[in-house]
């Protein structure tokens, strides 16, 4: 007999159970209900009050950088991960130093495609343990030179330990561009050589 026949009248370990991460569907749907067809909602349009039960878990940043944004707006939960107010801090310095690559890549990503990422996070200092967090990010319509991002970022439930926290995984979803739109120019009518008889000069226009 083999082990792995064996194997099977051994008890086996129950699968643990998925990680539920409350409010980020929440926050996608009220961001993809500002949405115009394809046009990003506008910094203006997000009412606080349509985040009703998220806010502690939401954050707005801007963009300083190629793959950089520094957080203007943030909610309890991330204060209370940092231990700090992070407003006005860059949103790498939550992360552990071999994932900030990785989170620059997607926040350019956000920006340039424009896409919709999700990020599974776990903690710097328990690599082998399950995911402390999931990081949603969401891009806005420009406000001139400015490029803002709504983020939402969600623990897993139970204590978290003081940590950095490091990319796991990640997915982003590309979003149609809106076209540039073109204007019709008018042609100029083509004006015929001018032929000459006699003492009179006709000129023919093409209307």
């Amino acid at each position: 007999m083999s082990l792995s026949f064996l194997d099977r009248f051994r008890p086996q370990r129950p699968a643990q159970p998925a990680v539920v991460f409350d409010g980020l569907a929440q926050v996608r749907g009220y961001w993809e209900g500002l949405r115009q067809g394809d046009v990003l909602p506008a910094r203006a349009a997000i009412d606080p009050r349509g985040l009703t039960g998220v806010l502690d878990r939401v954050f707005l940043a801007e963009r300083i950088g190629r793959g950089l944004v520094q957080v203007r707006i943030a909610g309890s939960g991330l204060a209370d991960f940092a231990g700090m107010d992070v407003r006005g801090l860059p949103l790498s310095c939550l992360f552990a130093a071999e994932s900030r690559t990785q989170l620059a890549v997607t926040i350019e990503r956000v920006f340039s495609e424009p896409a919709v990422a999700e990020v599974d996070l776990g903690s710097d200092r328990a690599a082998g343990a399950g995911l402390v967090a999931r990081l949603l990010l969401l891009p806005l319509a420009d406000e001139g030179a400015t490029k803002l991002i709504l983020g939402a970022i969600s623990f897993a439930p139970g204590p978290t330990a003081p940590c950095k926290l490091q990319i796991r995984s990640w997915r982003d979803e590309r979003l149609p561009r809106v076209p540039t739109p073109t204007f019709a120019t008018e042609t100029p009518p083509v004006v015929q050589p001018i032929r000459r008889m006699g003492h009179l000069s006709l000129v023919h226009v093409s209307e």
